[in-house]
């Protein structure tokens, strides 16, 4: 235990070990609650994460909780590509140079980190605190580094405290996406859309239903073979992954099943049953989490198989009365066309050796959505060529920046 002032943390290893009502008023919806740390711990994810949870009372009462993790973390993921080869190199003969074992405060697989308080307190009054807790639990468990894992908008603002009384740097990560507008319906969300955008998801639907038509359905709770075929799509798309992340396990997706907040989307083809495309997402209050998806890949050309799954959960989604749709990192491409706005991520960043941490700090400053991600890198040359094209139009020189 640690207490600086009048708030004190205590760790414990399991989700469960926090009361459920403490849970319920840390993280209410909009936010992934206790059934997702609980599932996350049971999924035989050992060789990936150990999971620990920071409880923050005051005068013995909960005020907060701090999720985290341990983890091993390839470097060559958040380095610039010349930097990324070089340390795959030198990985192949030296692999434990390659990773950096680290204490992350937020969630493995969450689109967004969270630290959830109760209402009244601010998360830029007990940073420090979980800071200085996260530092003596990092040193105790051999992690060299302590990172507080993509925090968005106001949360990130309010930790730019550390850097002031903690000296942690700023790293940027991979973006969030997000529609914030559905429309009420399928046909009032198309006209969210830019005029290009809507004809261009209508030109890719209409090519697909020309391949054949599919049969959709949103269920909750499947039995066992339909959860087998679900994570066999789920393995082939990994495995085509350009960035990988979280390796998920069966026992996951069992476990996520059980929620009530929990529904799977597929698409089958009628003749032979057979399932070849799914999205697994969450509906937490308001807003609808396009989590996880899985696409047979002897489909891919021509079926436009995402755009399919993403015309059935769009239907879904504002049926059930969804206001937003979040559907986390990566393949942004895809993303950007279906109207998806990209939500900035910040990490902030200590190595407990000085001398790394200036070193790291000093690398973190050429680190961009440019150097994470080639549709991102696209993305940002137009924005940037937009935007000189409106400033030079407007009388003076100027572009964009990496975070719009």
């Amino acid at each position: 235990m640690m207490q600086d002032a009048a708030v004190s943390i205590t760790w414990v290893s399991s989700a469960d070990a926090i009361p459920a009502e403490i849970w319920e008023q840390c993280f209410p919806p909009l936010l992934e609650g206790r059934w997702w740390y609980a599932a996350l711990e049971r999924s035989g994810l050992e060789d990936q994460f150990s999971f620990l949870y920071a409880l923050l009372t005051r005068a013995d009462v909960p005020i907060g909780i701090a999720p985290a993790f341990l983890m091993n973390v390839p470097i060559d993921i958040i380095s610039p590509p010349p930097l990324a080869r070089l340390m795959r190199s030198i990985g192949t003969y030296f692999p434990r140079l390659r990773y950096l074992k680290t204490f992350f405060i937020g969630s493995p697989c969450s689109d967004e980190g969270a630290v959830g308080l109760i209402s009244g307190v601010r998360l830029r009054d007990v940073a420090a605190v979980i800071q200085d807790a996260a530092c003596e639990r990092a040193r105790v468990a051999g992690a060299s580094a302590i990172v507080w894992k993509d925090f968005p908008g106001n949360a990130a603002a309010e930790l730019d405290v550390l850097r002031k009384e903690r000296s942690l740097f700023k790293l940027v990560s991979y973006p969030g996406t997000i529609v914030p507008r559905l429309g009420g319906s399928f046909n009032g969300y198309l006209k969210t859309l830019t005029s290009a955008k809507r004809n261009n998801l209508k030109r890719k639907l209409k090519r697909s239903r020309a391949m054949g038509e599919l049969e959709s359905s949103v269920i909750q709770h499947p039995e066992e073979p339909v959860l087998t075929e679900f994570y066999d799509l789920f393995w082939q798309t990994y495995q085509n992954s350009k960035t990988k992340f979280e390796r998920l396990t069966p026992d996951f997706f069992r476990l996520i099943a059980r929620q009530t907040v929990s529904y799977f989307i597929l698409l089958r083809v009628p003749e032979t049953g057979k399932l070849i495309a799914g999205m697994l997402c969450f509906r937490v209050g308001s807003r609808v989490i396009n989590k996880f998806i899985g696409i047979d890949y002897a489909f891919v050309k021509d079926w436009y198989l995402y755009f399919r799954l993403w015309e059935t959960a769009m239907e879904w989604a504002t049926m059930g009365g969804a206001s937003e749709l979040q559907s986390g990192q990566t393949g942004y491409s895809a993303k950007l066309d279906l109207g998806h706005r990209l939500v900035p991520l910040t990490n902030y960043c200590m190595h407990r050796n000085p001398f790394l941490h200036r070193l790291f700090a000093m690398a973190a400053r050429y680190i961009s959505w440019s150097t994470l991600d080639d549709d991102l890198k696209l993305h940002v040359l137009a924005h940037r060529k937009n935007q000189s094209i409106i400033v030079r139009q407007g009388g003076r020189e100027g572009t964009g920046s990496d975070h719009m």
